[in-house]
């Protein structure tokens, strides 16, 4: 596996992969890999002829300064895994080669980033449009791979892609969980034993609300049938727990039809913020 820093480095690299008529998949990360990330390689090593991961805890789009400063890294071992499941390249830039300028460009995704954690992290997603693009320029890629865990994200780079006509396909990936139905994250590493214990509650609760969903019980209902769980449990402090069209993010039409739904949380438990959903599919 080969390794890069800069982009007149990987440069070469990848028009050597183009010359050949190679497919090229792209998993953008900001490290400290689990198995949800590994998802994503091997997906992408099984759809592409060769897969980059990159690595690069973006600064842009925290708007939490000691979130940034928290946020766990391991490069070494990163690589070591994306060695061990058929990784072809992986590109870590430095923040200074990243952003060799402060950036002055925003970008605005509308309706798209005033709900959920757009209202919660101002700026956030524009941080994250910015650093894809980026990345999407550096690659190029045919391929790029985003989990299903933030799912608002997924649709905002899929708007991003669509405005923007990268000439690219976004595939998503199924979360991936652990035994208590957690969903994989970076930030589980930081959880003390005492949250951890807890922290499966929170797909306890959006599972009840599905379930109540596919019941025909109504939407506000089952809204605070999660709500309410999450209170027995004084550990988790709840950001928000919404129900929305799980490809517009707007509210859902009084007649639902056939529309698919996503039910999405944010959750402080201690001083770590774990996000979640699940999608729902009305007969």
């Amino acid at each position: 596996m080969q390794t890069f820093s800069t982009p007149e480095s990987l440069g070469p690299y990848i028009q050597s992969l183009r010359n050949q008529g190679n497919k090229l998949g792209l998993v953008p990360t900001m490290g400290a890999l689990h198995q949800g990330h590994l998802e994503l390689i091997r997906k992408s090593v099984e759809m592409n002829d060769h897969t980059v991961c990159s690595i690069y805890v973006n600064p842009v789009q925290f708007n939490d300064k000691q979130d940034l400063i928290n946020y766990p890294r391991d490069i070494d071992s990163d690589i070591e895994k994306l060695s061990e499941h058929g990784c072809d390249a992986v590109f870590c830039p430095a923040d200074d080669i990243m952003y060799p300028h402060q950036p002055v460009l925003t970008i605005d995704f509308g309706r798209l980033e005033q709900v959920m954690e757009g209202r919660h992290r101002p700026g956030h997603f524009g941080g994250v449009a910015l650093v894809v693009s980026k990345l999407f320029n550096m690659v190029k890629p045919d391929r790029a791979y985003f989990g299903e865990k933030d799912w608002q994200q997924l649709i905002i780079i899929q708007q991003l892609v669509n405005d923007l006509s990268y000439q690219l396909e976004i595939v998503s990936v199924p979360i991936k969980r652990e035994p208590d139905g957690l969903a994989m994250s970076s930030r589980n590493q930081r959880l003390t034993s005492d949250h951890r214990a807890v922290a499966g509650e929170l797909f306890s609760a959006l599972s009840q609300v599905k379930n109540a969903i596919e019941q025909h019980t109504d939407l506000q209902s089952a809204r605070a049938i999660g709500i309410n769980y999450l209170k027995q449990h004084p550990a988790v402090q709840l950001e928000y727990l919404e129900i929305v069209q799980a490809f517009t993010l707007d509210a859902p039409a009084a007649d639902l039809g056939t529309e698919p739904l996503s039910v999405c949380l944010a959750a402080m438990l201690g001083k770590v913020r774990l996000i979640d959903n699940v999608q729902v599919f009305i007969d």
